[in-house]
């Protein structure tokens, strides 16, 4: 009878990744989307490389609101700070109710 090998051949598992967080309601979600806080057209306006421009990462349901609430004119104006957002009344209404959703639910934006 042969002896089983003590040493596996098999590699080792790789560790799963940290859920990542939110920048605007702070939700541990598993993927998240880069928000350009300055829109990319408005950026290539002004001369800027889309790599160049500044990004946060946001959940789907996050991101899918900001877009719907604003215009590319909003957000390249008044409203191209991850801060300016998160001092929108609109923002802090959203995000105190998403808050309480689970990140596996699908949100929809109006």
């Amino acid at each position: 009878m042969a002896r089983r090998q003590s040493n596996s051949t098999w590699p080792d598992p790789t560790p799963e990744a940290e859920p990542l967080a939110c920048a605007l309601c702070q939700r541990e979600t598993p993927a998240l989307t880069q928000h350009h806080l300055m829109p990319v057209l408005a950026g290539r306006r002004k001369g800027m490389k889309v790599q160049d421009l500044p990004t946060v990462g946001l959940c789907s349901a996050c991101h899918g609101y900001v877009h719907s609430t604003f215009s590319n004119a909003d957000l390249a104006g008044p409203y191209s700070s991850l801060e300016a957002l998160q001092e929108h009344e609109g923002v802090i209404k959203f995000v105190k109710w998403v808050k309480k959703q689970p990140v596996s639910k699908s949100v929809k934006v109006k």
